[in-house]
């Protein structure tokens, strides 16, 4: 018991060597490249662009089209279904609730939780966490409730960066013509048979 003590007496005065190695930050690149996410981030999409020197592609959640698959859910259609959604799942009928609940993107979940989870995560980070936070449309009240909470928390970094979305939400050319077009199709079907023309 006294060398522990001895031990720690000393690790107060002198700290401990490669005590300061901790500090979560999001790395965009290192993470897609091998297929995660930025750091501790919920993802802000289920499928996007990548851009590269290289070129484009696109990238979807690889967990999420593995749940896909295993419930032989996945198809062209669904695909272009995300992407007309912008990436969320929360208002595709075919997809159970259940994954509805586990993939949800940075936008539709609480950013108390995201908060509480920092806190969570904070005793375990010797320096701070680059937290991001996501408000489609933030307001002063939710800016300043978000804070003091994080600071009440006793987060370090209450907030790296604000993510807000884009006024308008960009046009969708990779979805597909026939699909739009089915879509079109099926609604106007609809119409004939709501004014039986």
């Amino acid at each position: 018991m006294e060398r522990w003590e001895i031990l720690r007496e000393k690790i107060l005065k002198f700290g401990v060597r490669n005590s300061l190695m901790v500090a979560p930050m999001p790395t965009a690149s290192t993470s897609q490249i091998f297929n995660n996410n930025e750091c501790f981030e919920p993802f802000t999409s289920n499928i996007y662009m990548r851009r590269t020197h290289a070129g484009e592609f696109q990238v979807i959640n690889e967990h999420l089209l593995d749940e896909l698959i295993r419930l032989n859910l996945w198809s062209y259609d669904l695909k272009n279904l995300l992407i007309e959604h912008e990436g969320s799942v929360q208002n595709i009928p075919s997809i159970p609730q259940e994954i509805k609940n586990i993939y949800k993107t940075a936008w539709e979940i609480s950013m108390k939780t995201v908060i509480t989870l920092a806190a969570d995560r904070q005793p375990f980070i010797d320096q701070s966490q680059s937290l991001n936070l996501f408000l489609a449309k933030p307001t002063y009240s939710q800016l300043t409730s978000m804070h003091f909470f994080a600071y009440q928390s006793g987060l370090k970094t209450g907030m790296y960066y604000l993510r807000t979305r884009p006024i308008s939400s960009a046009i969708k050319f990779t979805v597909d013509q026939k699909l739009a077009e089915k879509t079109l199709s099926s609604m106007a079907d609809e119409e004939c048979a709501m004014c039986s023309s």
